[in-house]
């Protein structure tokens, strides 16, 4: 398959999605946090000394899906309908698991926008929490789900979607 970004030079090009047709389009992506327990227990019991960590990395996600297109060079501006950035405390590995689920109605896809909605609220999980581990390692930001458009629905076979 060839690399859609590359014009037949080698040059990084915009791709023309001018004659695609609008679809319904959306996608799921997830990272997570990997903390010193203590750590985890202050974001859960809303000890951090910079606030409601989950709050603010979760408006940090939303903020960043939007401004997927001003991040990453050649991702197209999208009509982005829906944005919900989620978190799961996972005690046994001492983590906090971050989902982001993008919805559009557009002609090209919001995978990039799912997973920059992930990155973000994980940098700033780290930001708000630094003070206090700054041992956290963010890990395993991954694409989980998408549908619509030429390619359908694709699910990442090796691991399900983690339930809100």
């Amino acid at each position: 398959m060839p690399l859609t970004h590359l014009d037949a030079e080698g040059n990084a090009r915009m791709v023309d999605v001018g004659d695609k047709a609008v679809t319904q389009r959306e996608a799921v992506a997830g990272g997570e946090v990997l903390m010193q327990p203590g750590t985890l227990a202050l974001i859960q019991q809303g000890g951090m000394p910079k606030g409601d960590v989950l709050a603010v990395a979760r408006v940090a996600g939303i903020m960043a899906a939007k401004r997927t297109a001003e991040l990453i060079p050649l991702c197209h501006p999208l009509p982005i309908t829906a944005v919900a950035v989620d978190f799961r405390p996972d005690e046994a590995r001492s983590a906090m698991l971050v989902t982001a689920r993008v919805k559009c109605a557009g002609v090209t896809g919001v995978e990039m926008e799912a997973l920059t909605a992930v990155s973000v609220a994980a940098l700033t999980i780290y930001d708000m929490c630094k003070a206090v581990d700054r041992g956290m390692r963010i890990d395993n930001i991954r694409l989980l789900r998408k549908s619509g458009g030429r390619s359908g629905e694709w699910i990442r076979e090796d691991e399900h979607e983690p339930t809100r």
